[in-house]
């Protein structure tokens, strides 16, 4: 059986359905998965354990027998620890197949076949009856069902129809509660992306000023949260408004509703300020006394910030307030959290809640289109304005009075910078087929570039393409900017981004081999040993080569119809262990001047990395893991080879260490 996958086709600028093998998806799925990420998180897999022994034992000193539910049970850990904690049966629900699949072999492994069935549904599917999946409802409820919001993966719902159905009314639930927190703060980084700040200008007419659209400015925003390592956040970049609040607790042993709700909590401004941003984490008590917590609280707010779990599959997250408002320290005002089935988001309000009918008011809905069109990061990116500054200086090198200009990138300000800079003759197009309109030849082609089908760095090569496409209405002596692009790379150690990669073998004791096997497989599916898209600035890093230059793409001449090729070593001339390769694209505007959308600056002599926060970064992570020799000091070098295809636009590339022990 074949399926379609989506991809994006940087010779096309769009994402494409193709047909691929049936196993492609799932391969797919695995590699890029957080399970290995779960496995590695110490500190939510203790407190699983310790909250699920306390509830077996709850549920044996009271003389019955511990039946539990397990929902989205992944590899089948949480069952096993209710096994071994003494419960007398457990149902594991997994939906996902191939997972399902795992979970019966790790089961099997680890003995615990005759206390376990997996089963392999929807938990909404799950039937009790003689003749059900079930014989009877449980009375232990173990769940994971938690994304960085709490509630973005369908906690709710699930929860809800678990307790009608599947469960024992008050029966015993781990987690036993969970707790959402906010705190609002001024941030004009954060701010910015989600706002269109006005662009500065200098002109020969003095400085002009870009004024966004009022759709824009008026514009609530989009209600998606914005996940990120906040810990990677400096403090210098907020100023905090109001205390830590807890906004609103759900108890999980308890019948769970997902209908809309919306809890506020009253707080005096602890500062004046532009009220901008809601930061938000939650925390999990496992146990019915709250003594076993588990907190995504970041290092600020953490009762304990030196033994904090480092994780990726829960972080913390940013809401934008539909308006800024100004704050009065200490004039009282209401936070309000909203929330429906599978999304949260925040409000300010005046008066009390009970005094306001709009308090309860809809998820806020994009009415603009820019925060469908963009991402965060490229409204930072576009509110940058050094970044704007330094296309201006190389716009300025290039343009005349009589330039007719092209623009080629999807919501680009270049074309209103010529304009303002005193050319006549602007045109933007978002794709090469609407380059049959021009009426004049172009003597200068512009790009960021910038396209929001791109996922990788060098998907926005489709700018050559786009280049090739209109060669032959480019005029004698015509400019193209950027002139050209190169390809670098920079081998480094993470600090933590390792585990998403790595295999975890043994998890409280329980073997998770087969999980470890399953995740390389994956890997070895032909892409998924692709780079994948990562913000390194939230995930430091230490350079332990020199970065360096693999290819270069000449935007002066069309898409050659001969792959471009480099292969070659490159020395590791710090210690540690080499986790990646990471690669990224730098732009040459002109001779003079370049952007790079990797490194800003060269490392600091341990290595220490500084990288643009507006775009992300390609890492290719090692396979297999990394010489230990490494660690000791030892030369050690990395092999490469990238080859680029120009009739697909792909980068097909493979690193190893090319030395490895005897």
């Amino acid at each position: 059986m074949k399926i379609f996958c989506s991809r994006a086709n940087p010779t096309t600028g769009s994402v494409e359905w193709l047909e691929e093998d049936e196993h492609y998806d799932y391969h797919q799925e695995i590699a890029r998965s957080s399970y290995a990420d779960m496995l590695h998180d110490k500190d939510r897999n203790v407190k699983y354990y310790q909250g699920i022994r306390a509830a077996v034992s709850r549920v044996k000193d009271r003389g019955q027998k511990a039946l539990v539910l397990d929902i989205g049970t992944g590899t089948g850990l949480l069952s096993m620890m209710a096994v071994t904690a003494g419960a007398d049966f457990c149902y594991a629900i997994e939906v996902f197949k191939p997972m399902a699949d795992a979970a019966v072999k790790i089961v099997e492994k680890n003995g615990f076949s005759d206390k376990i069935k997996v089963i392999n549904k929807h938990s909404t599917e799950v039937t009790v009856g003689p003749e059900g999946d079930m014989p009877c409802r449980a009375n232990i409820l173990v769940t994971e069902l938690f994304d960085t919001e709490l509630i973005g993966e369908g906690a709710l719902p699930s929860y809800e129809h678990a307790h009608r159905h599947l469960v024992e009314e008050n029966c015993e639930a781990v987690p036993h509660r969970a707790t959402v927190y906010a705190q609002l703060v001024e941030s004009g980084r954060m701010w910015s992306w989600n706002k269109l700040f006005p662009i500065h200008v200098q002109t020969s007419l003095g400085e002009q000023v870009i004024v966004p659209p009022v759709d824009v400015e008026s514009c609530p925003g989009a209600p998606s949260v914005c996940d990120i390592q906040l810990n990677q956040v400096s403090p210098a970049d907020f100023t905090v408004l109001s205390d830590v609040l807890p906004m609103f607790s759900i108890d999980f042993s308890k019948q769970v509703s997902s209908s809309a709700a919306c809890h506020s909590r009253r707080f005096e401004p602890l500062t004046s300020g532009r009220a901008q941003v809601v930061l938000s984490w939650w925390d999990i008590e496992m146990d019915p006394e709250g003594k076993i917590k588990c907190t995504m609280a970041p290092f600020w707010a953490h009762s304990d910030p030196e033994e904090m779990q480092w994780r990726d599959h829960w972080m913390q997250c940013v809401y934008f307030l539909p308006q800024e408002e100004p704050v009065v320290q200490g004039s009282a005002l209401y936070l309000v959290a909203h929330h429906d089935d599978y999304c949260v988001w925040y409000s300010l309000q005046r008066t009390s809640p009970e005094k306001n009918e709009r308090v309860r008011q809809m998820r806020p809905v994009c009415d603009c289109q820019a925060h469908l069109l963009w991402n965060r990061p490229r409204f930072g990116e576009i509110n940058d304005q050094d970044r704007t500054d330094r296309y201006v200086q190389a716009l300025r090198t290039v343009l005349k009075p009589d330039s007719v200009c092209l623009c080629v990138s999807d919501g680009s300000l270049l074309s209103v910078l010529a304009h303002h800079l005193g050319v006549e003759q602007v045109f933007t197009v978002e794709s090469s087929a609407a380059s049959h309109k021009l009426l004049r030849k172009v003597s200068l082609l512009l790009g960021e570039p910038f396209f929001t089908t791109s996922l990788l760095p060098w998907h926005n090569l489709y700018f050559w393409y786009v280049r090739t496409a209109v060669d032959q209405h480019l005029g004698p002596g015509a400019m193209v900017m950027p002139q050209a692009a190169s390809l670098h790379a920079v081998v480094v150690e993470f600090r933590d981004l390792w585990r998403i990669r790595s295999p975890c073998g043994d998890c409280e004791g329980f073997d998770v081999h087969i999980m470890d096997d399953m995740i390389k497989r994956a890997l070895d599916f032909r892409e998924s040993r692709e780079a994948e898209p990562h913000p390194l600035w939230e995930y430091p890093c230490r350079s332990l080569s020199e970065p360096w230059q693999i290819l270069t793409f000449d935007f002066q001449q069309p898409v050659p119809l001969q792959p471009l090729c480099a292969e070659g070593t490159v020395e590791l001339r710090r210690p540690g262990q080499s986790h990646a390769a990471v690669l990224w694209m730098e732009y040459h505007l002109t001779p003079e001047c370049t952007l790079s959308t990797g490194l800003l600056e060269p490392a600091d002599p341990e290595g220490g990395c500084c990288w643009n926060p507006h775009c992300k970064q390609a890492v290719y992570f090692f396979s297999p893991a990394p010489d230990p020799r490494a660690l000791l000091g030892g030369p050690r070098t990395v092999s490469y080879a990238v080859e680029f295809h120009p009739d697909t636009g792909d980068i097909i590339m493979e690193f190893r260490h090319a030395d490895t022990p005897d």
